[in-house]
């Protein structure tokens, strides 16, 4: 645990982690996007249910080649060159976008923007908790969450306003993320190296600057070893590594937390509220109305995650979000099959989204970034990212035909099942990890592997 003479440059870490954090912003500006486009892309590109899932799921597509491409870049070139290219990737494809002619273009684009959010979603919380000292890492990790909701809400007002711009408002809802993409760009530049990153990579004198700069000596020194221990012995790791006996418990559980995430059904709110609100009754002025008070709620619940993450702890916090949220899908499909008013659905709508604010959306992304040894978080990461958004890809293509088919109420049933079951694997296997390093984790994970191994031994010979 950390010592009591360590002391801490608080302003200085979380400056970087709010700059860091801006990729977490455009992660919320094309995931929310998409929701005050559709009404408008629908008439544009004519399309029927398969496509406006796919459209819609064309981002996932992109995400997954991004997070595969972050791993490799992160492990091999470090983290900070890896932001920089997401930066880029996101203004050249806002206003290709933008300037889309046809439905081709317009998903190679948004696929190409999924490239650089699946890059972003990966290397900001992963540089987030390697900069972040173990008793605020959470919190810190959470300001990538602040941001991607701070992203929906503004995104979602600027969508509401355009809204009566005309038919082409899409083309500006698309196009002005060129703007927060060029503020991160120049932002990245200002960032450090990752020190854990430049350790594994020789450059000690480098690592030692960076960590001068963010605690005391005694920190520095404490940090310096722990990770120059977790990295011994250790080479250049590639995705073979991940299926060593000693990592595959926090592989498995990370891929199964990140998938998770995404079937537990709130991204179909995010994506898809104009239609649900839709089916409800409601005009386009109180979709789109819809959407913005869905993002002022993400906001306020996301505070109050971050607020508690390193205090309540991890674990209570994804066990209210996934059981609360298994009852209120059951509310919310009741509500929409028997077309009760729109009021009442959008309270049920609004719970839902601060249950899962304050809970599976910010923890996942925390657990994601700290679970996995030093020598293998680069690639492991990317694998479990690369199953949420395979997972997310799955769950907003879909939608629309599942809705076609069983009334829009009809998906939420099936979510309730899955929360409950992602209830009770959080119940037996997410352990609490707030306040120790990512080292303590790192020496626990195998402490316990080998505790597992002796037990596996002791009943083959009985």
């Amino acid at each position: 645990m950390l010592k009591s003479t360590e002391t801490f440059n608080s302003n200085y870490i979380i400056g970087i982690s709010f700059i860091s954090a801006l990729g977490g912003y455009l992660f919320g500006f094309d995931f929310a996007v998409i929701s005050g486009a559709l009404p408008f892309l629908r008439t544009q590109f004519m399309l029927d249910a398969w496509w406006e899932g796919f459209l819609t799921g064309s981002l996932a597509l992109g995400c997954i080649a991004g997070s595969l491409i972050a791993g490799n870049l992160a492990d091999r070139y470090g983290r900070k060159p890896g932001l920089m290219l997401a930066a880029f990737i996101f203004a050249i494809s806002s206003i290709g976008i933008a300037f889309s002619s046809g439905l081709p273009f317009f998903i190679v684009m948004r696929f190409a923007a999924g490239i650089g959010v699946g890059m972003a979603s990966m290397l900001c919380p992963m540089y987030i908790a390697e900069i972040s000292p173990a008793k605020v890492r959470g919190r810190n990790v959470a300001i990538n969450q602040l941001t991607i909701v701070i992203g929906i809400l503004v995104t979602n007002l600027v969508n509401y306003f355009l809204a009566d711009t005309g038919p082409d408002a899409w083309r500006w809802m698309f196009g002005l993320g060129v703007i927060p993409s060029v503020i991160f760009l120049i932002g990245v530049i200002w960032l450090p190296e990752s020190p854990r990153w430049l350790l594994k990579d020789g450059q000690e004198g480098k690592a030692k600057l960076v960590l001068d700069k963010i605690g005391s000596a005694s920190f520095v020194d404490t940090t310096f070893k722990a990770i120059q221990k977790s990295l011994t012995g250790t080479k250049k790791q590639s995705y073979k590594a991940l299926f060593e006996k000693s990592v595959r418990p926090a592989v498995t559980l990370g891929i199964t937390l990140a998938v998770f995430q995404q079937f537990c059904g709130i991204n179909v709110v995010f994506n898809y509220t104009s239609t649900i609100f839709e089916s409800a009754g409601a005009n386009l002025n109180r979709q789109l109305f819809e959407t913005v008070a869905i993002g002022v709620v993400n906001l306020a619940f996301t505070l109050l995650a971050m607020w508690q993450v390193d205090k309540l702890g991890r674990r209570p916090l994804m066990l209210i979000g996934s059981l609360g949220l298994s009852v209120v899908y059951i509310i919310l499909a009741f509500l929409l099959q028997n077309h009760y008013p729109v009021a009442m659905v959008s309270v049920f709508v609004l719970v839902a989204i601060s249950l899962y604010a304050i809970s599976l959306a910010p923890v996942t992304w925390v657990l994601i970034s700290e679970i996995f040894p030093n020598r293998i978080r680069g690639v492991a990461s990317s694998v479990a990212i690369v199953s949420l958004w395979g997972a997310y890809f799955i769950l907003v293509f879909t939608f629309p035909i599942l809705a076609k088919k069983l009334g829009t109420y009809g998906p939420f049933y099936l979510y309730a099942a899955i929360c409950f079951l992602g209830f009770l694997f959080i119940k037996k296997k997410v352990k609490e990890t707030k306040g120790q390093t990512l080292e303590e984790l790192e020496d626990n994970l195998i402490t316990n592997s080998h505790s597992d191994s002796s037990v596996n031994r002791a009943l083959k010979e009985e």
